[in-house]
């Protein structure tokens, strides 16, 4: 782990829908543009499945995953600090159905945990999907970017993320290795257990669930924390030491 202390990370995931449950409720401009997008999309899938999709159908499948046609619903969050002679995970969510709201508290939480300049923030495919997402979606909201999320300009090596993806990677960019498969490897309890990422928009729009949904968020985090501890060497955190606040 070099000079990061396991005490300055923040791990963390988020969780994504369609920012309607229908394209067509999306401003003209953005339906327009979806549809264009969906045509794209479209060519990039086996012929055998082409003929059964249509813009909706992609739409209600995959917007979730681009920042401009999706919005955060959950932004989980964890730390670990020691107490009596053991590790100590506590983990929070913020969630609901106004993103700017979520993304307000997970901003104002940045700013009270002190000293950012020696902070990093940690999460399995961290660098490729969730902080560029928040990004967008906090630009999206007339917000500004906190100074430990303001990456454009620094050098790869002042940019405070560390990824697990990219830590089993060894620097083979070509591999990609869920999460689920990393825990099922290194014997990590699962956070796969009642819904999978693929299932989330389902359970927003059809069961108005968002509790349900932080909860798997926050197993997501917790699974990417013992993940990081498991590929630096060090022992993961007892299960009765994990805190949910």
């Amino acid at each position: 782990m070099a000079t990061i202390s396991k005490e300055r990370i923040l791990f963390l995931d988020i969780e994504t829908v369609s920012q309607t449950r229908d394209y067509h409720e999306l401003p003209p401009r953005l339906a327009h543009l979806w549809e264009e997008k969906a045509i794209s999309l479209q060519q990039r899938i086996p012929d055998s499945y082409t003929k059964e999709m249509d813009a909706q159908s992609i739409f209600a499948k995959g917007a979730a995953i681009f920042a401009e046609f999706g919005k955060i619903i959950c932004i989980s969050v964890g730390f670990i600090y020691h107490k009596e002679n053991e590790d100590h995970f506590r983990v929070k969510s913020f969630y609901g159905h106004d993103e700017k709201a979520i993304l307000l508290e997970f901003v104002a939480m940045l700013s009270h945990f002190g000293n950012t300049a020696d902070i990093n923030l940690c999460g399995h495919n961290i660098k490729e999907f969730d902080i560029p997402y928040i990004c967008r979606r906090l630009l999206i909201n007339n917000l500004p970017l906190p100074e430990i999320l303001n990456i454009g300009a620094k050098k790869p090596w002042e940019v405070p993320l560390l990824d697990t993806l990219e830590m089993w990677k060894f620097g083979d960019y070509k591999h990609y290795t869920s999460l689920n498969l990393l825990t099922a490897l290194f014997d990590i309890p699962t956070p796969k257990d009642d819904i999978n990422g693929s299932q989330v928009t389902g359970v927003y729009y059809e069961e108005n669930d968002v509790k349900r949904i932080s909860t798997y968020c926050e197993k997501d985090v917790i699974a990417t924390t013992q993940l990081f501890l498991r590929l630096n060497q060090i022992p993961m955190i007892q299960l009765h030491n994990i805190e949910h606040v």
